[in-house]
C-alpha cells in the first residue's frame, strides 16, 4: 500500500489511503522504444487498485478485490445493460465541439432540473433515445484519474482537469460495451474500446476503481449523454472524488480516445 510522507499533503485526485488494495507501475508500450530510462520513468503511472465503487453499487470488501497482477477473470466486451440502451449505443449526428478544459464544457450543459422536467420525458427504458440536448459531439482534453468496469461491461472513466488547476472538477465518460456488429456505431465504439484495452493491457480495471498517479493525459471524443439513473439519488464516481463531480452528464459513448496526446 502507498505510504504517505509525514506532514506531506496528499495531492488532489488520489483515493483514500485505507481503500488501496494493491498497486503496480504501468509503463505505456509507446514509451519503451524511446530508449532513455529517465524518459520511461517520466511516462510511467502508478495504478492504485481500491475497493471504492459508485454510491449506488453494493460495497465490496477489500478481501474480495482481485489484486493487480493476479489472473483476471475473462469478461465479455458486449454491452450487457438495458437502461437507455438506444441512447448509449448511438452516436449523435452533429459537428464536434472542441474544449481544452472541463471547466469550459460544464456551463454549456443543461441543468439536472431542466432535464428531469424534459418534455418529452426521458425514461430509463431500453428504447429511450437521444433528446435534443444530447445531440452534441464533444472533443475534450483532460486527464484520466480513475476507472472501473461496470456490470453492463462499460468502462467507467473519471476524467478531470490538470491537477495543478483549481477548482478540482471531474466528470464521467464511458467506453461502451459493444453493440452487435450490425449497428452503425459498432466500428467507432470498438476502436475506442480497443485503444483503452491496448493502453492498459493486463491492467484494465475491474468492478472497483483503479486510480492513476499521476493522472493520465487524454483526448476523448464522443456524444453527450444525460444519466437519468442518477436523477433521484447520489451521482456517480468513487467516494474519494465524489464531492467534486458536479454533473450527471457524461460523454457516452466514447468514439475516440487518445492517451498522452
Amino acid at each position: 500500500m502507498a505510504q504517505r510522507s509525514r506532514g506531506k499533503k496528499r495531492r488532489a485526485g488520489l483515493p483514500a489511503p485505507a481503500s488501496i488494495v494493491s498497486q503496480q507501475v504501468l509503463v505505456p508500450a509507446r514509451a519503451a522504444p524511446r530508449g532513455a530510462a529517465a524518459l520511461r520513468a517520466a511516462t510511467s503511472y502508478r495504478i492504485l487498485r481500491t475497493n471504492e465503487v459508485d454510491p449506488k453499487d453494493r460495497p465490496i470488501p477489500r478481501a474480495a478485490v482481485t489484486p493487480l497482477g493476479a489472473p483476471a477473470v475473462p469478461v465479455s466486451d458486449d454491452f450487457g445493460g438495458t437502461a437507455r440502451k438506444a441512447a448509449k449505443l448511438a452516436i449523435a449526428t452533429a459537428n464536434t465541439e472542441h474544449f481544452n478544459d472541463l471547466q469550459d464544457l460544464l456551463p454549456t450543459l443543461a441543468s439536472k432540473t431542466a432535464m428531469n422536467k424534459h418534455k418529452p420525458k426521458i425514461t430509463i427504458e431500453a428504447n429511450s433515445g437521444r433528446v435534443a440536448e444530447e445531440k452534441r459531439n464533444i472533443r475534450l482534453r483532460a486527464f484520466l484519474y480513475a476507472a472501473s468496469r461496470e456490470d453492463d461491461n462499460d468502462f467507467h472513466l473519471i476524467i478531470g482537469r490538470d491537477v495543478t488547476k483549481t477548482p478540482h472538477l471531474y466528470m464521467t465518460v464511458e467506453i461502451s460495451g459493444l453493440p452487435p456488429n450490425s449497428f452503425k456505431s459498432f466500428t467507432k465504439l470498438k476502436a475506442a474500446r480497443d485503444a483503452f484495452k491496448a493502453f492498459f493491457k493486463e491492467h484494465v480495471p475491474g468492478p472497483t476503481y483503479d486510480f492513476y498517479d499521476p493522472p493520465v493525459p487524454i483526448e476523448v471524443e464522443g456524444s453527450l449523454f444525460f444519466d437519468m439513473s442518477h436523477v433521484g439519488g447520489q451521482g456517480p464516481g468513487p467516494k474519494s472524488l465524489h464531492k467534486d463531480i458536479p454533473t450527471i452528464w457524461e460523454i457516452h459513448p466514447v468514439t475516440r480516445i487518445v492517451f498522452e496526446p
